[in-house]
């Protein structure tokens, strides 16, 4: 039996228990919920790991979130694989047995396959501890709205599992079916968005010279973030604004608005080009507010941090993707999407990497989107792998 057959049948499930993690993901994608409200999925999850006999067992963590720990007894290092819990608050139409119980909510991100991996994972542990170090298994609340990673590191019994290093990946729909994908330096953008709540003065629409009306401050922020936009990937200066919502005044034809709301989303390849895009941005909101005698106040809201993954974990996934002789590419510049999961690899060593989900599948967040069950076994395998790698 070659190396490489042998680490793929050492992470392999029997087709009994895989089977059972397949049946457990179709109940995940049934039963899906929102950012911050994961209450039955987290149960659903305690119940499987109680099974797998932890170490340790965190719940509550940072909301809703699970961290599992299987720990050796003997010194080494602390490897840390995240999943998510959350779901989507997009209308399912596919219509395969298990589609989402839910209406207007559904696991179109793909999030219920991360999460059985990490189950399955959990379940190989149970049998074949780490023989030094500890592993421990996250399953994070509010990836969706960039809120859960914050709220997990920022629970004081996160302290009792600080890892060495970090790991997740996330399914890649136009990728080849289980192709690896990495990339050295940022996988996934610098994120943010902004609430600008602009304040003038209400009149008739008959005088609108007797108010201020925020039409034209809109019009102008607009106009102008747009020209800050640098839609190319080649470039390290990558940047995208995109206007999200307006709201100005009410329906009633004989009063000329003074208040208006408009949300931006902005994004580029490091945090260092968020910050000067954002500061940008507020430059352009100062400049209105003068030139129109107006009122403005921000807030931010769904934070992602570019996930920044080292060199030496990428080279860890590399290693254990081609030990297994499982296809690798490397991304030339990032994925222009936010994920949560840079919070962790911008404190930790780390990585985050994708798995190819196929060529002609749905698109993520497409309402018709499906996480593939061929996918729970490589993912499996390509944990327990790295943890292999790391702890053995």
């Amino acid at each position: 039996m070659s190396s490489r057959t042998k680490t793929f049948q050492e992470a392999c499930l029997t087709s009994d228990l895989l089977s059972r993690l397949i049946e457990m993901r179709h109940y995940l994608h049934a039963h899906p919920e929102l950012s911050g409200h994961e209450t039955e999925t987290a149960k659903t999850v305690s119940k499987y790991l109680a099974f797998c006999h932890p170490d340790l067992m965190i719940e509550g963590l940072g909301g809703t979130g699970i961290a599992a720990v299987f720990d050796s007894g003997k010194k080494g290092k602390t490897v840390l694989f995240r999943s998510e819990l959350d779901a989507l608050p997009i209308q399912e139409i596919n219509d395969f047995p298990y589609r989402s119980k839910f209406d207007g909510v559904a696991h179109k991100c793909g999030h219920d396959g991360h999460t059985t991996i990490l189950l399955g994972l959990a379940g190989i542990l149970s049998k074949n501890p780490p023989k030094k170090g500890r592993v421990v298994l996250l399953f994070q609340p509010a990836e969706e709205n960039g809120t859960g990673a914050h709220a997990v590191l920022e629970d004081k019994r996160f302290q009792q599992i600080l890892p060495d290093f970090v790991f997740a990946f996330h399914n890649l729909p136009g990728y080849p079916l289980n192709e690896i994908v990495v990339r050295k330096q940022a996988f996934t953008a610098a994120v943010k968005s902004i609430i600008i709540k602009i304040h003038g003065k209400t009149s008739h629409a008959a005088e609108p010279e007797h108010g201020i009306n925020p039409a034209l401050a809109i019009a102008e922020i607009i106009k102008q973030t747009e020209q800050l936009s640098n839609n190319d990937p080649t470039r390290e200066d990558f940047a995208v604004i995109t206007p999200i919502h307006i709201e100005m005044g009410k329906i009633y034809y004989g009063i000329s608005a003074g208040y208006g709301e408009l949300r931006l989303t902005y994004r580029s390849w490091t945090q260092q080009e968020l910050d000067k895009l954002e500061a940008h941005i507020l430059g352009i909101l100062e400049t209105a507010a003068n030139n129109h005698q107006l009122s403005i106040e921000t807030s931010f809201t769904h934070v992602f941090n570019a996930n920044e993954n080292t060199d030496k974990a990428v080279d860890i996934v590399v290693s254990s993707a081609t030990e297994n002789g499982f296809p690798v590419s490397e991304r030339a510049y990032p994925f222009k999407w936010g994920e949560d999961f840079g919070l962790f690899t911008q404190k930790f060593p780390g990585a985050m990497f994708g798995i190819g989900s196929g060529l002609n599948t749905p698109t993520l967040h497409n309402p018709d989107y499906d996480f593939p069950d061929d996918m729970i076994q490589v993912g499996i395998t390509m944990f327990h792998t790295i943890l292999k790698k790391i702890l053995h």
